[in-house]
């Protein structure tokens, strides 16, 4: 497709824009060009030879230079890196006589080296990581457009390629079945059935047995007739479901359909034990929130065990097992920190509020260096722990469990590495959440990273990212978009894709993104915390009287600083930690910039801390510094309130409520989100939300329906469309209540915990029943990542401890 853009560019009379476009990039200061700064110069180009937009729009070139990604001046030539389509990319060299030669990946990873002064052929060359070869004996999906609907096409995938096969399908089938125990006791079908065709004959003859028996029958009551065919608890815990149950089980074995295969699987009683992996500490469910490298993601974790333990409680007795004492446990494993600063971060284990047997579990790392090891530890330092906590770690949790797990979840760059190590060393499914990529959010953070390694280590972050993304049996994503981007821009996984670290390593194909491994599974909101502000008699008075006062007249400089001349205003409300992602003082500078935007309303922000003393994490820090600066170079005294305070989860509900009340909205200005939980929790408590167009918000909000896009790196803008919005509100009195109305409905049927769960859950069964019966050998991929690992990651880590010992 670029190829034939180029050429129709080229055998056209547009070939003279072309060449004038590309003396204009080599006159300019810059050797690399993103995206933005592409179509900036080239409209630059058109305006100076009074182009027309008709022509920016339709023409060959128009076209092609929209789908530039990055230009490389290079001497006599151009680089053109261009992304025709989602997950596609391919490299052209323009050479200055308008000749066109396409590149292979190993060459443009050394233009890009070369361009950081970083290539070295004659020293030999770099280490190359290529999956490629890996994925070769694996389906793989065809359009870009059913990437992160993994599991939906795997179904279909082998099971048209095992259903071709009756026999051998029926023996696979017959031989998982008699897979599954719990805690030695057989389930689902015992020793009286020995082959496949045994088995058809016994569910035809249950199937007689059953449907003759009142529907709401307990399962105890005809337990033994069922044993005595050859069943076993699982089938049900009615006579009704332990029908429909074999029903699906007959139809499978007679004429089987992969629809029916994914809901009989997911009946299947496969899952007792979890662990959720989330190793860089201060985990915990008091005084933790708000802290560096926790914050959104421990609340995204206990609420996605609260809402997990619950349904693999209702899955269970749903298949008749809780009569036999068969109960779900869930460990959420993190590091033991003995300096715990008034925390429970020092405790072992800690019972997960609000559940039957979900624990946290603290393992410490081993103390190789007191100074370090009993402290809290940045997610950018602590690498070199995590093999040896892995080790203990798998100690601790059969401790636990009297068992190995049934899943392995990992959290983050740290945990899914963990989870690699774990899930490898015990055999268990392994499932990746990653939240965030650091890749995506630092800009050429891979290209510059011998210049920022002793800060950040992305050196071994990008490697372990490599490492665990490939070994996960899959991986769930939060939208679409985290997996491959938008026509616009690149995705999270897609970034690693191909791409080099100089002096280290190239990798030419680091993911296949095409891989069924990739599901979108998107979080929930905690319904119980987060609820509509018209919902009064969920809403605790004194808690609302209490929090107002914080909000709008406490006067206390240790919790809050500024002050608000006219309360009646309605708050432009944002809550956030201070770092330069989060992006609160862009939010801050479009407000002050606006005059209009400030008679309208008030700007209230929570942001953790008010003093650079009390922090030690450099980017809050500088952020704090910058806030006070865009505060008193506009003059916002009388129209600001900055709360520096860590707010209890049921506060921070309540506030969105109180938001609510007063006809306030959420804006969420962060220069980039991978998904945005704070995004739900507005719009479900009915917050009118504004959200940064750059990420998960997309996929969230439909634009000036339920919320509305802002483009954070445009602060005129961003006070335009929140001043539109108030505008429109004097004119229809209904218009606030119609986008609040909007957001909650979007919320209720898209984003629950209960949703999310069930798919996590069924994805794990499904992932679990194909990689037995595919009989896949992953070995040589495995092999190949513990290479990575024992080569590239380890060496590295223990150089860092080695830099740790000598703090």
């Amino acid at each position: 497709m670029s190829s034939q853009l180029i050429e129709a560019v080229l055998n056209s009379s547009e070939r003279t824009n072309l060449r004038q476009f590309a003396s204009q990039l080599r006159t300019s200061e810059k050797q690399y060009l993103l995206r933005n700064e592409i179509l900036t110069v080239f409209n630059d180009y058109c305006q100076t030879h009074d182009i027309s937009e008709q022509f920016i729009r339709q023409s060959h070139l128009g076209k092609l230079v929209s789908c530039i990604q990055e230009i490389i001046v290079d001497k006599e030539s151009l680089c053109l890196v261009i992304r025709p389509r989602i997950a596609h990319e391919e490299a052209y060299r323009l050479l200055e006589d308008m000749t066109i030669v396409p590149m292979s990946v190993s060459d443009l990873l050394d233009l890009r080296d070369r361009l950081v002064n970083r290539y070295h052929p004659n020293e030999g060359d770099v280490f190359e990581i290529d999956m490629d070869p890996f994925y070769d004996y694996s389906p793989a999906i065809r359009d870009s457009k059913n990437i992160g609907k993994g599991v939906a096409y795997l179904n279909r995938y082998l099971s048209s390629k095992l259903f071709q096969d009756p026999r051998q399908w029926q023996e696979e089938l017959f031989d998982f079945l008699r897979l599954h125990r719990y805690n030695g006791y057989q389930l689902l079908i015992n020793e009286r059935i020995q082959t496949q065709r045994q088995l058809s004959d016994r569910v035809k003859q249950a199937l007689t047995f059953v449907s003759d028996r009142p529907k709401d029958e307990p399962y105890p009551d005809f337990r033994f007739d069922l044993q005595a065919l050859g069943f076993e608890a699982g089938w049900g815990n009615t006579a009704d479901r332990v029908r429909e149950t074999l029903e699906m089980l007959d139809q499978l074995i007679d004429s089987p359909d992969h629809q029916v295969l994914e809901a009989f699987v997911s009946r299947i009683p496969m899952i007792f034990r979890v662990v959720l992996v989330s190793p860089h500490g201060w985990f915990g469910q008091e005084g933790v929130l708000g802290r560096p490298d926790t914050g959104g993601q421990v609340v995204y974790i206990l609420d996605q065990v609260k809402s997990l333990e619950q349904q693999l409680r209702d899955e269970l007795i749903l298949a008749g097992l809780d009569s036999l004492a068969v109960h779900p446990k869930v460990i959420v494993l993190t590091r033991l920190i003995p300096n715990a600063d008034g925390t429970l971060c020092h405790q072992r284990l800690e019972k997960i509020y609000g559940t039957t047997d979900s624990w946290i579990l603290r393992v410490p790392f081993r103390d190789i260096n007191p100074t370090i090891t009993e402290n809290w530890i940045s997610r950018f330092e602590i690498w070199p722990y995590l093999e040896t906590f892995a080790i203990d770690a798998e100690r601790e949790l059969r401790a636990e469990f009297g068992h190995v797990p049934d899943l392995i979840i990992g959290n983050y760059s740290d945990g899914n590495l963990v989870a690699f190590l774990l899930a490898r060393r015990m055999k268990v499914t392994q499932c990746n959440i990653a939240h965030a990529l650091e890749k995506s959010k630092y800009l050429f953070s891979n290209l510059y990273w011998q210049d920022i390694e002793h800060q950040y280590h992305f050196s071994l972050q990008f490697t372990a990212d490599l490492i665990a993304m490939n070994a996960a049996s899959f991986i769930i994503s939060s939208t679409y978009q985290e997996i491959v981007g938008t026509p616009d821009s690149i995705g999270q996984y897609e970034s690693y894709k191909s791409f080099t670290m100089p002096d280290l390593y190239h990798v030419v194909s680091g993911i296949e993104l095409f891989s069924p491994k990739f599901n979108v599974v998107p979080p929930g909101v905690n319904e119980s915390i987060y609820f509509p502000y018209y919902n009064k008699d969920e809403r605790l008075e004194g808690d609302r009287q209490r929090l107002e006062e914080l909000l709008f007249t406490l006067e206390d400089p240790a919790q809050v600083y500024g002050h608000l001349e006219d309360t009646s205003k309605p708050p432009l409300f944002s809550m956030a930690r201070l770092d330069r992602i989060k992006n609160l003082t862009g939010l801050a500078q479009a407000y002050g910039q606006s005059k209009d935007l400030q008679e309208r309303c008030n700007l209230i922000l929570v942001a953790g801390k008010l003093r650079t003393e009390d922090s030690t994490d450099h980017e809050e820090i500088s952020e704090i510094e910058k806030l006070y600066q865009i505060i008193h170079e506009y003059d916002l005294h009388g129209k600001v309130r900055w709360l520096g305070v860590r707010l209890a989860k049921t506060d921070s509900g309540e506030i969105y409520r109180i938001i609510g009340d007063r006809r306030g909205v959420f804006v969420q200005p962060a220069l980039f989100e991978a998904f945005g939980l704070t995004i739900l929790e507005a719009m479900v408590s009915g917050l009118p939300t504004f959200a940064t167009r750059f990420g998960g918000p997309l996929e969230i909000i439909q634009d000036k329906t339920n919320g509305f896009y802002i483009n954070p790196t445009l602060p005129e803008e961003v006070a335009q469309i929140v001043i539109t919005f108030f505008d429109q509100c004097q004119q229809d009195a209904n218009y606030w209540q119609k986008i609040s109305q909007a957001a909650i409905e979007r919320v209720y049927s898209t984003y629950t915990w209960k949703i999310h769960t069930t798919r996590l859950l069924s994805l794990a069964k499904i992932y679990g029943f194909w990689n037995y019966v595919s009989h896949e050998n992953r070995e040589d991929m495995m092999r190949y990542i513990e290479s990575l690992f024992y080569l590239l990651y380890k060496p590295r880590a223990q150089a860092l401890l080695e830099q740790h010992r000598q703090r």
